[in-house]
């Protein structure tokens, strides 16, 4: 009965996916990496099209962050009880954290301008997800995992779910592409950068203008930068 439920998930969620595909259409995209979806391993092939290495994580390496996560609970509770992947923002926060990175929340009340792009190594959206069977749309409510990033000068989103990565264009339309993200409901945008640029805070320019207009601080003085 378990192993006929978890057939029926793998048909369903489209097992017969290939891991990855190239996009023939040009051959500035043939150069980008692209593993496509199987079974609920969004946050995988995310993580590994963001770094634009298939051998940059596997299930094994998330199932085990999730233990170390929760590593008493019998149901763990950072991914599928079925054991299909479904993994939740704490493990793609562990797994970056691993490589030397962060994930940081992009608050969407602000202007993705803000962020400066040359400081920054690519973005994590979580979005809504729809899922059918054949044509049939199903009532459930799902959210997945995708990765935008730059590769030879171009910005791609490379959602598993697509058949090749999708070229947004350069930094005026990966503005326009966040901005209209922070206008639907229901999606959450993580800017990927590497530790040291987020301890300093410099990805943000806003901050940085902030911090220049600081007055100078003399020995002494009782001022404090307020830390944002």
């Amino acid at each position: 009965m378990y192993q006929s439920c978890l057939n029926f998930v793998d048909a369903l969620l489209g097992k017969d996916h290939k891991n990855s595909s190239r996009n023939d259409d040009s051959h500035a995209t043939e150069r980008v990496y692209h593993e496509r979806q199987v079974k609920e391993l969004c946050a995988l092939h995310a993580l590994n099209n963001l770094f634009q290495d298939g051998s940059a994580f596997s299930k094994q390496m998330l199932d085990n962050i999730c233990h170390s996560l929760s590593p008493d609970n019998v149901v763990n509770p950072h991914k599928s009880m079925l054991g299909l992947g479904n993994y939740d923002v704490n493990v793609l926060m562990a797994a970056l954290q691993k490589k030397g990175y962060e994930a940081v929340w992009f608050d969407k009340r602000k202007d993705p301008a803000c962020i400066d792009l040359s400081k920054i190594f690519g973005f994590i959206l979580n979005i809504p997800s729809e899922m059918k069977f054949g044509f049939l749309q199903l009532p459930l409510n799902r959210k997945h995992w995708i990765a935008v990033r730059e590769v030879e000068g171009n910005f791609y989103n490379l959602d598993s779910k697509l058949d090749r990565p999708s070229c947004l264009g350069k930094e005026q339309e990966l503005l326009n592409y966040l901005q209209e993200q922070i206008r639907s409901k229901n999606r959450e945008i993580f800017v990927v950068m590497s530790q040291d640029v987020e301890q300093s805070g410099i990805w943000r320019m806003d901050r940085r203008r902030n911090v220049s207009q600081l007055p100078v601080l003399h020995h002494g003085s009782d001022i404090q930068q307020e830390r944002t």
